[in-house]
């Protein structure tokens, strides 16, 4: 292969990428029958109410993965809406402990924008995690972030890194 064929190959594949990253737990195996909630993802972004969409985007793609992960009850409550998000997320892990569930997943968005500038392109963060709530303990976590590219939109960019993320989840594989 000539030096010119593996630079295009390179940037071929740094192109496919679109700039995005990824890290998270090994060697976890988490069972695909226990009983599994969704808790509030708590936002760290400048974007109102970015956690609560990366949530409806979470739910399709775990249910996609053969998870039916309960979601945690929306309030009617205007003072429980006006919750800093980490308490609201106390009070889901409160739920799902009460609830009997075996895991919980959770996380956070980190970022949630368009980058200013000509292109303007979409920039997502997130991190997720499995808990127990039992314990607390965090079982499982990873993180990854995505920058796309100028004609992507904002939602498209966070259902490819939330759909890595699940993808990544170390559940065990559904038998065919």
């Amino acid at each position: 292969m000539t030096v010119v064929n593996r630079f295009a190959l390179l940037c071929l594949s740094l192109s496919l990428s679109a700039c995005s990253i990824q890290s998270s737990q090994p060697n976890v195996k988490l069972p695909r029958d226990g009983s599994w909630v969704m808790l509030p993802l708590v936002n760290y972004s400048q974007a109102p109410q970015a956690g609560e969409r990366a949530e409806q985007i979470l739910y399709t793609l775990l249910a996609k993965q053969g998870l039916s992960a309960a979601p945690y009850p929306a309030t009617g409550n205007q003072e429980a809406l006006l919750l800093d998000d980490s308490e609201r997320l106390q009070q889901a892990l409160l739920w799902a402990k009460q609830r009997g569930a075996n895991y919980a997943v959770s996380g956070s968005v980190d970022e949630w924008q368009y980058k200013s500038g000509l292109d303007g392109e979409p920039a997502v963060g997130i991190t997720l995690k499995v808990i127990e709530p039992a314990s607390g303990r965090i079982l499982w976590s990873g993180s990854a972030a995505r920058a796309g590219w100028s004609r992507e939109s904002l939602a498209g960019a966070g259902q490819r890194v939330l759909d890595s993320l699940v993808n990544d989840l170390p559940i065990d594989q559904i038998d065919e």
